[in-house]
């Protein structure tokens, strides 16, 4: 298998490395210059171009991975969908409703590979818990917060419920196996008064009545990836930004004291996961666990909660 890849700025030089690694890197495209430098630097071996087109006309490359801004994700996808390549396209899969459905569409019609970088599907500890939750061992959930939170140098987004959300938004329905999910209040804060919303808080609820909350930032210094899942036996929290333990359950003994457990969980890298399973998914002809159809809800949710943020006189914007 051949793999051509378009963006390799500071999360698609991560693809390369692990595309590269997994033997079908065929090519690297980027439009900068500075950058393509930087890539032949790392990784001597791959070939570089700065034209997209070049890669699509490739007859032996079979899947095209997108690393680039959202706002341009439907159409380079779209492109590689009608040059015959299986497409890998990092979240957001599109940036509205009518694009993300028009790929859907055009993959399933071209019996194509359609899908989306939702990272955390992959991530070891996101599994276990999704299985501690399946057995029942938190009991009936009752709530889930989800804290992402960084110090952004660059946006590379509209504002950062396009960057950080869709993380949050795919694990969240992941782990709990729920795919409805309704949009309860967004309230958004542009800090440097620039009209960029950089702080935003979503409320959310799934079926069976489990609601959510996201809170996405992109001015904490310190990074938090921490994400809570209550429920009535035990309280799990994930904390991403640990090496170690990310994943604990907490519950009351019979005497008051708190007990903490430290479920196992494989230490395997998820992109490494994530990157083998759209291979896996090509050459089985399988859907992926992250498909369009799931690109879809989040780009949906996520389109609506920006409107309500513009459109609300309780954000500051």
């Amino acid at each position: 298998m051949s793999i051509g890849l378009v963006g390799a700025g500071r999360w698609g030089e991560n693809l390369v490395r692990n595309y590269l690694q997994l033997g079908v890197l065929s090519q690297v495209c980027d439009h900068n210059p500075e950058t393509l430098k930087k890539i032949a630097f790392k990784f001597p071996t791959v070939r570089l171009t700065n034209s997209y087109s070049k890669i699509l006309e490739d007859s032996s490359i079979q899947g095209i991975i997108i690393s680039t801004p959202s706002t341009t994700h439907h159409q380079l996808a779209k492109q590689a969908l009608l040059a015959g390549k299986h497409v890998y396209i990092e979240k957001p899969l599109a940036r509205t409703e009518e694009e993300a459905i028009e790929l859907i569409k055009l993959a399933d019609s071209l019996d194509l590979t359609l899908m989306v970088g939702h990272l955390l599907l992959y991530h070891p500890a996101v599994n276990k818990l999704k299985e501690l939750i399946a057995e029942g061992v938190l009991g009936e959930i009752r709530f889930v917060n989800s804290d992402r939170r960084n110090f952004a140098l660059t946006r590379m987004d509209t504002n950062v419920i396009w960057d950080l959300a869709p993380h949050d938004l795919s694990m969240i329905s992941y782990i709990l196996g729920k795919e409805e999910v309704e949009l309860v209040d967004a309230n958004g804060f542009s800090t440097l008064n620039d009209g960029i919303i950089d702080v935003g808080h979503l409320d959310i609820k799934f079926e069976s009545n489990i609601y959510a909350h996201i809170h996405n930032s992109w001015i904490d210094p310190q990074k938090q990836c921490l994400l809570t899942v209550t429920g009535s036996k035990k309280t799990a929290v994930l904390n991403d930004t640990r090496q170690d333990g990310k994943l604990e359950l907490y519950s009351i003994t019979a005497d008051g004291q708190i007990f903490i457990e430290q479920p196992a969980y494989s230490n395997e890298e998820p992109l490494r996961l994530e990157c083998q399973h759209f291979l896996d998914s090509i050459a089985l002809g399988k859907k992926p666990l992250s498909d369009g159809i799931g690109g879809y809800q989040v780009v949906k949710l996520l389109a609506q909660a920006d409107f309500s943020m513009r459109n609300s006189n309780k954000n500051f914007i």
